[in-house]
């Protein structure tokens, strides 16, 4: 992977952390930082999931490919902030 890549996928999982966190009602306990690392991990297995699914590659622009990862962060960062709550 370029550096090219590893940026995009930064940029990206924080979009996909703060759109994921947004989905979650309620406040959240966790960090930024450990939203955007949720974030990251979502876009990746996300966009695996897309490819495996073969709905990756769409004319325009790639919804369902975005709806998956939004999901997926959302479940991250609503898994996360459980235990956390608890405290």
């Amino acid at each position: 992977m370029e550096i090219s890549g590893i940026i995009s996928a930064i940029v990206i999982g924080i979009v996909i952390g703060v759109l994921g966190r947004l989905v979650v009602p309620g406040r959240q306990h966790i960090g930024i930082l450990l939203t955007i690392l949720v974030g990251i991990a979502a876009a990746l297995l996300g966009s695996a999931i897309a490819a495996g699914l073969d709905v990756a590659d769409t004319k325009g622009v790639d919804w369902v490919e975005w709806l998956i990862q939004i999901g997926l962060a959302a479940l991250g960062v609503a898994a996360l902030d459980r235990p956390r709550a608890r405290r």
